[in-house]
């Protein structure tokens, strides 16, 4: 498994683009898969910001791409609560 660092929709609709490409899959059965339309898959594709998260997520797992995000401990770590006054 490959790790690619992602920083933009254009990145990801890049990836898309070269996976789907190399598993043999056309552009609207994509979209099928994932009861979507080509145009949504088009746009996804060229990096279009506004496309919806859900469905790109959709696209990326039925690709069998793996999404995980590396969040610093201390993000998520509970930030201590003030005391009451």
């Amino acid at each position: 498994m490959i790790d690619v660092r992602v920083k933009t929709a254009e990145d990801i609709g890049k990836i898309i683009r070269q996976v789907r490409r190399n598993q043999g899959i056309r552009q609207d059965d994509l979209a099928a898969y994932i009861n979507s339309s080509h145009v949504f898959m088009r746009d996804v594709e060229r990096g279009k910001p506004s496309v919806q998260l859900g469905r790109v997520l959709h696209a990326l797992d039925e690709l069998g791409i793996k999404v995980s995000l590396h969040v610093p401990d201390d993000f998520m770590a509970p930030k201590p609560k003030r005391p009451k006054y």
